[in-house]
């Protein structure tokens, strides 16, 4: 009798343990820039609030620092239920694949990268087709025929957003001339607001007009730079038009919010990508930047969107079609 009872209760256990992973809440684990970075990582932020708001529910976040807490933080979260375990950013690629071997039952995200196993979502971005947008606008907003990019760290995912700037401006002007420069070859690339001014005044002193931030927080020193110089300024990410009203042209967006929402919400393996056509992608427009969006400029890229969604403009991925190599 005694050996049923403990079989019994094992069983329940099962049950119930099987019950609580089914119902377990989301986990996210932003990278190095921090949960308000005003860029990149918030926008995750405020795509996980939201879901919290809508479901009632809560969830788990840890914010890495360095490198070395990645896999640690994820596989924290594995061991405490968590799923889906959302990765911020390709740095984690290689950790979520690692934890997410060893935690078969759970479900498992990465943004920007992909990583091939049954218990992973992949979300990746077409950052050139919403780039090449704002680089339309830069150019036809520029008086000198000079625009800049600043990225921040040095690596393909930033170069896939100044190839797309590149192809847009050219498309707009195609005598444009186009400043780029990186912050950095390390994580400290995204938050270097210092460096990212000193970079954007150079552009400036070259002739530059516009300037575009692929740079998560660095990118609020290439903003104050383009309001000191009497410049304008193009944001990345999230809507960061209110961080300098009337500075920012525009902003270009990558819903990276709803990419984390709809992850919390119906979790679906496999690879994701979001482009314009799937509304991934574009550009801000709202009270603080209506004033410089002149008749021209929305006309010109309203109709580069068009004709990108229909596929009459193919806009080069700098990964995959040996574009714009530097």
């Amino acid at each position: 009798m005694r050996f049923k009872q403990g079989f019994r209760f094992s069983i329940l256990a099962c049950v119930l343990a099987t019950a609580s992973s089914a119902f377990a809440n989301p986990a996210i684990i932003y990278d190095l820039g921090g949960k308000f970075d005003k860029s990149f990582n918030q926008a995750a932020y405020a795509g996980m609030e939201k879901w919290k708001k809508d479901t009632g529910q809560t969830y788990l976040e840890f914010e890495v620092s360095s490198e070395s807490q990645r896999e640690q933080a994820i596989r924290r979260m594995a061991e405490k239920g968590a799923s889906p375990i959302i990765a911020m950013s390709f740095s984690q690629a290689s950790a979520i694949e690692k934890v997410a071997k060893e935690f078969p039952n759970l479900q498992f995200a990465i943004i920007d990268d992909v990583v091939k196993l049954p218990n992973v979502q992949s979300v990746v971005f077409k950052e050139q087709e919403g780039s090449f947008l704002v680089g339309v606008m830069a150019a036809t907003a520029s008086q000198s025929g000079k625009v800049g990019f600043v990225g921040g760290m040095d690596i393909p995912l930033i170069r896939k957003f100044q190839c797309g700037y590149e192809q847009g401006a050219k498309y707009a002007n195609p005598k444009v001339e186009v400043f780029a420069n990186m912050t950095g070859t390390t994580g400290a690339a995204w938050n270097d607001p210092t460096r990212g001014g000193e970079l954007a005044k150079a552009q400036f002193a070259k002739g530059a007009d516009v300037v575009f931030a692929a740079a998560g927080g660095t990118g609020s020193g290439v903003y104050q730079a383009a309001k000191d110089g009497g410049k304008l300024a193009i944001g990345v990410d999230s809507n960061q038009n209110y961080m300098q009203p009337g500075t920012m042209l525009t902003s270009m967006l990558k819903q990276v919010d709803v990419a984390v929402y709809n992850i919390s919400k119906n979790f679906k393996p496999g690879v994701t990508v979001l482009g314009l056509k799937e509304n991934g992608v574009g550009y801000a427009v709202d009270e603080y930047n209506a004033k410089l969006l002149t008749p021209e400029m929305k006309k010109k890229v309203e109709a580069a969107k068009a004709d990108i969604i229909s596929g009459k403009i193919k806009v080069a991925d700098y990964l995959a079609d040996n574009a714009c190599k530097y």
